[in-house]
């Protein structure tokens, strides 16, 4: 049940009700492309114009609709966050609720939108911004595999460039996964090759342990421009998590009350690998594993958001990308969650 990101995300900066046809017949061709029949796409476009429609009213400056792909037990689904850094929403669950609305519409779009979603999550906080993420899988196929961990994520290209840098995916085990999140230097086809790489030695080696796997790219990326590369074990049985990285790949493990910075070593995959290190360190349950690359700020605090680190993964990585992407560079956030227990 590997999931991997097979295609770029992309974004749609909507600054008002003109935009909101665009942001339909982009959900739309992206529905048919992978693949979901006439119904399924119908919703994924029914719920996009809801989302677009909600940041041209309400979002004060606008926003932005971010769209991905999800391949999971080999199924297609789209994820769609529309975020935005307007005044926040005062009241959740009356927005929720069918009949309000503060713009003087019916008051049916964030209901109707968690009604038609296979997932919906929301999160606001007042003055900081609004980020909504909905879900879709084709019905047909019925839902997936619920995996072993909750694991999220944003990937998004330089601007200006339709191959993405970046890579990431995960794999899960017996008690937990594997996640590796790899960025090639620069940016461009280039920078996509040597990333699309290491992920295709995670694919073909997925048990291996973290060190075992950064040697075994490092051998891989030798005829590329090589990669920053973080590779990180997550044991739910033993609460710990293992972690060997080169280069500048972002890892921290966060509760509501702390954040610890994960080490990684200098270097580049494929090139200049001194050594590969594992460091292992204790994953509290509830806690989030967050990995990113250097397209996204490192002076990022979930202590700004209240709550969020109880909300859904993807959406947890859709606010750290809203706030925080350097906006020169692709730019990859992977957040992953230790299951409660019952």
């Amino acid at each position: 049940m590997m999931e991997v990101d097979v295609r770029c995300g992309f974004t749609i900066g909507v600054g008002d009700a003109s935009a909101v046809g665009e942001v339909r017949r982009r959900l739309s061709t992206l529905a048919q492309e992978m693949g979901f029949g006439e119904t399924d796409a119908g919703r994924v476009a029914v719920v996009a114009t809801e989302m677009a429609g909600n940041l041209a009213k309400h979002a004060r400056g606008g926003g932005q609709i971010l769209a991905q792909t999800r391949i999971r037990d080999e199924r297609p689904g789209i994820e769609i966050l529309a975020l935005d850094r307007g005044p926040g929403i005062a009241s959740l669950p009356q927005a929720l609720r069918d009949g309000y609305s503060t713009a003087g519409s019916p008051g049916t779009g964030l209901g109707a939108m968690s009604r038609m979603a296979d997932d919906f999550d929301i999160h606001s906080v007042a003055g900081v911004g609004t980020a909504v993420l909905a879900r879709l899988w084709p019905q047909s196929y019925g839902r997936p595999t619920v995996p072993p961990l909750e694991v999220g994520a944003v990937r998004i290209p330089h601007p200006g460039e339709t191959a993405c840098g970046d890579a990431w995916a995960w794999h899960p085990r017996p008690q937990g996964g594997l996640v590796v999140v790899a960025d090639g230097l620069g940016h461009g086809p280039g920078a996509a090759e040597a990333s699309s790489e290491a992920v295709r030695v995670f694919r073909e080696h997925p048990d291996l342990a973290p060190t075992e796997m950064l040697r075994r790219m490092h051998d891989a990326l030798r005829p590329t421009r090589g990669a920053a590369v973080a590779v990180v074990e997550l044991d739910v049985e033993r609460g710990e998590i293992r972690f060997a990285g080169t280069g500048n790949i972002s890892g921290a493990v966060v509760t509501p009350a702390t954040s610890q910075s994960m080490v990684s070593h200098s270097g580049i995959v494929g090139h200049q690998m001194p050594r590969a290190q594992e460091f292992v360190y204790s994953w509290p349950e509830g806690a989030l594993v967050i990995l990113h690359s250097d397209g996204i700020g490192t002076r990022w605090t979930l202590e700004r958001y209240p709550g969020l680190i109880s909300r859904d993964a993807s959406l947890v990585a859709g606010v750290l990308y809203r706030d925080y992407s350097r906006e020169n560079d692709d730019a990859t956030v992977v957040a992953a969650r230790r299951p409660l227990r019952p």
